[in-house]
């Protein structure tokens, strides 16, 4: 009734006449005068802006409506606000470059200030509830208006490809708001008109469109505008900013400066890197889903699994995942999802059980990737080979005519299982059964990943090494790490110590050095020491000396610039047992020379590192045994295999000082050699001195075969163990 009265009211057919020499001087290029016009002859323009209205005026009474709600506010549609209108029914009816001519006519500029004015007196008149106030100077519907046609303006252009200019054009937007409101927009603003869909459209699309134009600081930005500031998004479009930030955050490809926060408390955390920053939000958005606020979404699972990984917050994962409702991820989903952060953290037995809750009858017995898992985990532990070897053969049977890539895997993870079988196998005849089923399953692995997989490769080297076919481990050391890049440390070194194997001292030396050359000064301790076992080997103990102190400086460096940094604790780690096993060996080449003071104090370097190391306890042996103190030598070996009854060099210097001694018997010192060489079947040392012990006692065949194994062994012995 409201609208039929204003139609009928005196003056109506003056306001739409009006209306109409308004369009049609718009459409002519020409502006209007203050008073009354002539109407001018059509144009093309004219005739074409006639025919759109007359396609569209079914899909339109919304726009007509509004377009009235500004005539009845402020008496006229002035220039801009006829652009605008037009420019929508253009941009509507797909003729996207007249709408971006139309549009580009609007001096926004010229209405900013109004416009802003505005905005502040609405937010003031819905804060005080009052009646009584200064009008303002536009209706709040041609502000809505014109801020659509900026938005309108900026999705024309990017139709067109121009993202910069979109871009800059969506801030104007933005810009307007912000400073009409610098607290924020109060709640329900705008929601008599197409104000907060305008905004938040805006909001939304200005990250993408820097995205688009190359700026990725522009868009970091954006997207920080967008989340720290009050729009009054709704919850859905909130979480989509989120999570598209988030992505963008992760996978750019650059690190951008941490957010500048002015009104964080200090006991908030402020992230400090992209990925920090990723994950913050990312949780954020899981802890919704949780508390039912937004729908779920398993990409928000997929990508925090990647940001945490990459991030060694395994643990952390573990725990989000634990939170998720049951409805919202699936048991066994949970299941192996749990397992591979357990897995990744080195707690292999709680991540073992939850695959075998998991692969149980009573839930996915035939789940693939868990008897992957599975048997990969099984394959690091001697006890556990043989449960190793049955879920690779499970999951062959399941992947049966399926994709011969995961049964490349599923090979693959059955060698390992079959090799640390062989290694705890009784017999000679059963280890070496089971040696060559575990290189058949290598070699099918390679040829089912077409070559392509480095950890088959490199398993097939190792395989190879210990098995000493040495030309052919040599070949799949290359091909690894020609596979890496020459980025991974691990191939070069593996390659320097096949060298080794074949007495190529030189050439293996010039292999670390290619590496330290290609390798970043915070991971070069391990080939360091590499390389100061090789000048040992070769006789170049003086340049092993400098090449060792060398080596201790850095971590000196590193452990200093690391600091007390938590996501590191793993480097720290690492570096503090390189630099144990550093000062041993310094101080096993001080004790051949008979340098005991040096050794002595390397000694007391290592014990203020780590006072129960059953190495430093093993090279105290071998100190007390060079100065013919036996008994002492043997204390040192019995507490090192007390800390550690695995350690295989206490094992054999035990056997050696109780045979020095002479008053144990010749079982007990075989005893002894026998489980070193459980542990080692490889272990040089460890077959000659069990052939001394059988040739003192008159078993003459079997130290000729302990003697011959160990010769053969000692042709190939490499500097450092091949796995």
């Amino acid at each position: 009734m409201e609208n039929d009265n204003w139609v009928n009211k005196p003056g109506k057919a003056q306001k739409s006449l009006k209306l109409r020499k308004m369009m049609k001087c718009f459409c002519s290029g020409e502006q209007l005068q203050r008073g009354d016009m002539v109407p001018l002859p059509d144009s093309p323009a004219t005739k074409d802006y006639r025919a759109s209205v007359r396609s569209s005026r079914a899909g339109d009474t919304g726009n007509i409506e509004e377009a009235e709600s500004s005539l009845r506010e402020s008496g006229a549609l002035n220039y801009e606000e006829a652009r605008a209108l037009l420019g929508r029914y253009e941009y509507q009816n797909g003729n996207i470059e007249a709408a971006l001519h139309v549009f580009e006519g609007i001096d926004i500029a010229s209405v900013t200030t109004k416009m802003k004015v505005t905005l502040a007196k609405r937010a003031q008149i819905q804060k005080r509830r009052s009646q009584k106030y200064d009008p303002p100077p536009m209706s709040i519907h041609a502000v809505s208006l014109l801020l659509e046609a900026v938005f309108l303006k900026a999705k024309s252009l990017q139709a067109l490809g121009r993202f910069k200019e979109a871009a800059q054009s969506c801030t104007v937007i933005l810009d307007i708001v912000e400073s009409s409101l610098p607290e924020g927009l109060p709640e329900n603003f705008g929601a008599d008109c197409k104000l907060q869909e305008t905004l938040s459209n805006a909001v939304e699309l200005l990250p993408q469109l820097w995205i688009l134009a190359d700026a990725p600081k522009e868009a970091i930005m954006s997207y920080r505008r967008a989340l720290l500031r009050q729009w009054n998004l709704d919850v859905q479009t909130n979480a989509k900013i989120k999570k598209e930030f988030a992505i963008f955050l992760l996978y750019s490809g650059n690190e951008y400066n941490p957010p500048s926060l002015r009104f964080q408390m200090d006991s908030s955390f402020v992230p400090r890197t992209n990925i920090e920053e990723a994950i913050l939000l990312l949780m954020i958005l899981l802890r919704k889903v949780t508390l039912q606020i937004i729908e779920w979404d398993p990409s928000i699972v997929d990508h925090l699994s990647y940001a945490l990984s990459i991030s060694g917050g395994l643990w952390a994962l573990a725990n989000q995942v634990e939170e998720l409702l049951p409805r919202n991820i699936d048991l066994c989903e949970r299941h192996h999802i749990l397992a591979l952060c357990y897995y990744g953290e080195g707690d292999n037995f709680t991540a073992l059980n939850l695959l075998r809750k998991l692969l149980s009858s009573a839930e996915d017995p035939t789940c693939v990737p868990g008897l992957l898992l599975a048997s990969r985990i099984c394959a690091e532990s001697l006890e556990c080979a043989e449960d190793g070897i049955n879920f690779a053969r499970r999951a062959i049977e399941s992947l049966q005519g399926r994709c011969n890539h995961l049964m490349g895997v599923a090979n693959y993870v059955l060698g390992l299982s079959l090799s640390a079988q062989s290694r705890a196998a009784m017999t000679d005849s059963e280890r070496v059964r089971m040696q060559s089923e575990a290189l058949q399953s290598l070699e099918s692995a390679g040829r089912l990943t077409k070559m392509n997989d480095s950890n088959v490769i490199y398993h097939l080297c190792v395989e190879n090494a210990e098995q000493r076919n040495l030309d052919t481990a040599l070949h799949y050391a290359r091909c690894f790490v020609e596979l890496e890049g020459e980025s991974t440390l691990k191939g070069w070194m593996l390659w320097a110590r096949v060298l080794s194997a074949q007495k190529k001292f030189p050439e293996a030396e010039t292999i670390i050095d290619e590496a330290v050359d290609q390798s970043g000064k915070w991971d070069q301790g391990a080939l360091l020491r590499t390389k100061a076992k090789l000048q040992i080997a070769q006789g170049q103990v003086k340049n092993a000396i400098g090449t060792y102190v060398q080596l201790l400086v850095d971590l000196q460096i590193q452990r200093k610039s690391f600091g007390l940094e938590e996501n590191l604790k793993k480097e720290k780690d690492f570096n503090r047992t390189m630099e144990l096993e550093t000062w041993h060996d310094l101080a096993s080449i001080y004790i051949k020379s008979s340098r005991w003071q040096d050794a002595e104090f390397c000694l007391s370097k290592s014990e203020a590192i780590s006072c129960y190391s059953a190495s430093r306890l093993y090279i105290a042996g071998l100190l007390h045994q060079s100065k013919g103190l036996h008994k002492a030598a043997l204390t040192d070996f019995t507490n090192a295999l007390a800390v550690d009854p695995s350690h295989v060099p206490s094992l054999i210097s035990t056997a050696v000082v109780l045979r020095q001694l002479g008053n144990h018997s010749p079982a007990t010192l075989i005893s002894y050699l026998r489980g070193a060489l459980r542990l080692d079947r490889t272990n040089v040392a460890a077959w000659h001195n069990l052939g001394l012990i059988y040739k003192e006692e008159g078993s003459a065949m079997e130290a000729a075969e302990c003697f011959e194994t160990a010769w053969f062994l000692e042709e190939s012995e490499p500097i450092e163990p091949f796995r």
